[in-house]
């Protein structure tokens, strides 16, 4: 308040002295009160806490915001350590962090959408205009030779083109890393499509780093290759794959209550539902942030132009950072959309 009467009783001697003098000394008298007003401007979004979540995608989305909130609209940006239930529930309950770039809000929707109605929280921008997605997914080199291979059953009719290396004669579907959520789904998936009857054997991985690496020795070789898979990611970006048709609708409840549970005696076919992925901001934000909040309204990027940037990273062993630094240097045309011309050469000259 004693700023803005500050501010206010320079403006109104500056238009008196106006009043006063000739258009020669008017010219004067205005370049200096330039400054105060761009300083106003770049004080407007303030302090913003954002939060870094703790995998590949996520990481380099909450520096890019960091950069161009910084950079365009003059914020004082915090990033915070974070995660999914975490994040959203600190979010809900104390109103920190302020952002949540990349949220996975499918788990918490319920009470997510309860939070949102009450004008605690808010949802942004659809992050991934894809969502994330999972299914079975096999090389593109073998989806151009077959093109009649276009979903789950088709796969699976063909044993002879995923062939086990510790199964002669039998082909393999490769299952999702050890440990995982997914492990249960995709051996619920075996089980519903009757692999085992098609000729097929369920093969463990092991781990993350095991699956891709059946991935790229299948595309070194040229080989076939059948199995769980999700977007996006860095091998995706690196190596060229097609997400089979599940030939079926999602049905949560059968989900719920089977596919996704251990010693599920009669799965039934299922697809995997599109995970919707969103930047959740606080109220306060929302109601502080002045422009900054219609870039986080604004910015969405598809899983292809992710992969790519996350396959670089993987390849440059390269952090968050690092990797916003190069997709905001290398890729204008994708980000300058997200934010007003002015705004998008204040960032350029930032980097």
């Amino acid at each position: 308040m004693k700023n803005t009467t500050k501010i206010t009783l320079a403006l109104i001697a500056s238009a008196s002295l106006l009043a006063a003098c000739g258009k020669k000394e008017e010219a004067a008298v205005e370049a200096p009160a330039a400054a105060p007003v761009a300083e106003a401007a770049a004080q407007a979004c303030g302090k913003v806490t954002v939060a870094n979540m703790n995998w590949q995608s996520a990481e380099v989305l909450a520096n890019i915001d960091n950069i161009i909130l910084s950079k365009g609209y003059g914020c004082e940006v915090e990033l915070v350590p974070g995660d999914t239930m975490p994040t959203l529930t600190a979010m809900m309950e104390k109103g920190q962090p302020d952002v949540a770039p990349e949220a996975w809000v499918n788990a918490v929707r319920e009470p997510l959408d309860a939070a949102v109605k009450e004008g605690k929280l808010h949802y942004g921008a659809l992050s991934l205009t894809d969502g994330g997605v999972e299914g079975f997914w096999i090389p593109k080199y073998v989806a151009d030779a077959n093109p009649t291979i276009k979903t789950i059953a088709d796969a699976l009719k063909h044993p002879e083109l995923f062939p086990s290396s510790e199964n002669k004669g039998k082909g393999a579907v490769h299952n999702c890393p050890s440990g995982w959520n997914c492990q249960l789904s995709t051996d619920n998936a075996f089980k519903a499509w009757e692999g085992e009857k098609n000729g097929f054997v369920l093969l463990d991985t092991g781990s993350a780093a095991g699956l891709d690496g059946s991935i790229a020795k299948a595309y070194e070789r040229k080989e076939g290759w059948l199995g769980y898979y999700w977007a996006p990611t860095s091998i995706l970006g690196k190596y060229e794959m097609v997400k089979l048709d599940a030939g079926v609708p999602h049905d949560a409840e059968a989900w719920k209550t089977c596919n996704s549970v251990a010693d599920c005696d009669k799965p039934v076919k299922n697809d995997w539902a599109k995970s919707e992925v969103y930047t959740v901001v606080t109220d306060r934000f929302q109601k502080a942030g002045g422009p900054a909040v219609d870039y986080l309204k604004a910015r969405a990027w598809g899983n292809d132009t992710v992969n790519g940037l996350l396959s670089w990273m993987s390849d440059n062993q390269a952090t968050g950072a690092d990797g916003a630094m190069h997709f905001l240097k290398t890729q204008p045309e994708v980000w300058s959309s997200w934010v007003p011309a002015d705004v998008a050469e204040k960032i350029k000259a930032g980097l």
